[in-house]
């Protein structure tokens, strides 16, 4: 049954983003009414399966890659549901849930590992709980933030050359999505710069011999430091526009190798 749900909260899915990829082409406000509604079922869908998943298993289903593809893409949905809602930032949505859905396949298609007793019981003490629980959130943080960054491009690119007069409006201001970039790598900083400490701690309490020079550990404290170099930029010399912009997405590149390239090379991380 719950295969079935998952099945059809894809598909929902992949309808939503199709009424918003409308909306962006046509300036279609009825796509976009439709396409939010619909999100906002598979976002209910996907709490259903969530909370199963969380009695099934006896844990919360946050602990392997499989999971937590499904974790940070229920966050991303929450958040740009809400940011949707309380703003009249209209394409952030389609942009944002674009990753979203990227991620919720990779979820869909990856293999579906099982954790041993052993592992389990290792893994679910509240100290890793926490480390991971802080790692995703950041995550989900970073790449709304990168979404607004790269929305702030495409608006100043229409601006620029005065295209799709119609469309700007629902873009949001320069100023604002400016803003929500810097408040979302505000929030994910601290996020992910506590879940490294807090991993740190567990993996010197619980692995033998462990290595603080693992590839996992040193690619988590260069995104913290692209973001801060971030943030200095913003706020200490002032930095605006493209320029930023452009440091937040590289800033982003590093998460992405981080989430997808590391874990190769690590010696104990296999998310």
């Amino acid at each position: 049954m719950i295969d079935w749900i998952y099945e059809i909260t894809i598909i929902l899915y992949a309808i939503s983003l199709l009424g918003y990829f409308i909306d962006f082409l046509q300036n279609n406000r009825k796509a976009n009414r439709f396409a939010f509604w619909l999100l906002s079922i598979v976002w209910a869908l996907q709490t259903l399966i969530f909370v199963v998943y969380f009695f099934d298993l006896n844990r919360y289903p946050i602990l392997t890659p499989f999971e937590g593809f499904y974790f940070v893409t229920w966050m991303i949905i929450t958040l740009s549901l809400i940011i949707n809602w309380f703003s009249r930032i209209d394409f952030f949505v389609f942009f944002a849930n674009m990753i979203g859905f990227l991620m919720m396949s990779l979820h869909f298609f990856s293999p579906k590992s099982e954790l041993s007793p052993l592992i389990t019981a290792t893994l679910t003490t509240e100290l890793f709980l926490m480390h991971i629980a802080m790692a995703f959130l950041s995550y989900a943080a970073f790449t709304l933030s990168f979404v607004f960054a790269v929305m702030y491009v495409i608006q100043y690119e229409m601006l620029k050359n005065k295209k799709s007069i119609k469309r700007l409006g629902r873009f949001g201001s320069l100023t604002e999505l400016e803003r929500m970039s810097f408040f979302f790598a505000m929030v994910g900083v601290p996020l992910l710069s506590l879940s490294i400490i807090w991993g740190g701690i567990w993996g010197h309490l619980t692995i033998d011999q462990f290595n603080y020079l693992d590839a996992k550990v040193i690619t988590s404290i260069m995104v913290v430091i692209g973001y801060c170099f971030f943030l200095y930029a913003k706020v200490v010399k002032n930095t605006q526009g493209k320029s930023l912009s452009f440091i937040n997405i590289v800033a982003f590149l590093l998460l992405l190798i981080n989430i997808f390239l590391s874990r190769s090379f690590s010696e104990f991380h296999w998310w």
